[in-house]
């Protein structure tokens, strides 16, 4: 099964994520099949917090994949800033 998920980057205390698209069974920072986006929890002000290629992830949803919890309410941020 494919997941949309989090993968965390980033340094000790300053973290950033990749919105992927992994197979379930994979390790979380594992391999993954395409990156759809980022997710930065630490932004500043004049920096940009969440990007998400819509086109993709609607894609994957079509093909089945399901978005993690976190993810989904990214993807519901991410359509109401358009």
């Amino acid at each position: 099964m494919v997941t949309i998920r989090l993968a965390r980057r980033g340094a000790n205390k300053q973290p950033f994520f990749r919105i992927v698209v992994a197979d379930r069974r994979r390790a979380t920072n594992g391999r993954f099949i395409e990156h759809v986006g980022f997710f930065n929890p630490r932004a500043a002000s004049h920096e940009e917090r969440l990007r998400v290629d819509v086109e993709r992830v609607q894609y994957w949803l079509s093909r089945g994949a399901k978005p993690s919890d976190r993810v989904s309410s990214l993807l519901k941020q991410a359509a109401a800033q358009k």
